[in-house]
């Protein structure tokens, strides 16, 4: 990544205040990781408050993944083939989401959130489905709070150093990949057995 071209883009959105922060997120040019983390430095130096960067964060994110929801409602699949390299969304990206939205159902809207390629995507296959736009806020919405809130504060405690999320913040999302795995996996069990006893 050009460190260089990444901070300009930075500090002209974060000169904006917190619709800079949530204009970062939308546009996803740049990973949210690094866009939370450096919100998280702005706070550490005074120039935030915290609730402000924590809801425009939360906020940006949840739109930016409506965004995706509703071309996928709207465009569908062809779309998303034709146009989604101008996304920064690859085919395989698509593929590996509709699997598991295939799969596992709903509940991956919250729990993709924080497992790599699948969570750049997952947005999609819902729109496609037409998953009921309530469902796929409240869930999205829900994901969206601890994502903020654990980047943003590694990027207060890295201070200056924020830019080094990218190595850092691989050993939380390891982890949180990890919690999001076991914890379909545990609501599919569960919920197959409830249905099993249903019938």
């Amino acid at each position: 990544m050009n460190h260089e071209w990444i901070m300009q883009i930075l500090t002209f959105l974060t000169d904006l205040g917190y619709l800079g922060i949530a204009l970062a997120l939308m546009i996803e040019v740049i990973p949210s990781e690094l866009v939370l983390s450096f919100s998280g430095f702005m706070v550490s130096t005074g120039k935030l408050t915290f609730i402000g960067a924590f809801l425009s964060g939360v906020i940006g994110g949840t739109v930016a993944q409506l965004f995706l929801y509703w071309l996928g409602y709207y465009g569908g699949r062809p779309f998303f083939e034709k146009y989604g390299k101008y996304m920064f969304i690859q085919p395989k990206h698509i593929h590996a989401a509709e699997k598991w939205f295939e799969n596992h159902g709903t509940i991956v809207i919250f729990t993709a959130r924080f497992i790599p390629i699948v969570r750049h995507a997952i947005s999609i296959p819902a729109g496609i489905s037409r998953m009921p736009l309530s469902t796929f806020s409240l869930y999205t919405f829900a994901a969206m709070l601890p994502w903020t809130l654990l980047f943003m504060v590694i990027g207060m405690e890295l201070g200056t150093h924020w830019e080094h999320i990218e190595v850092i913040g691989i050993r939380y999302i390891k982890p949180l990949s990890l919690i999001a795995l076991v914890s379909t996996m545990i609501y599919l069990y569960f919920s197959n057995r409830r249905n099993k006893r249903k019938d």
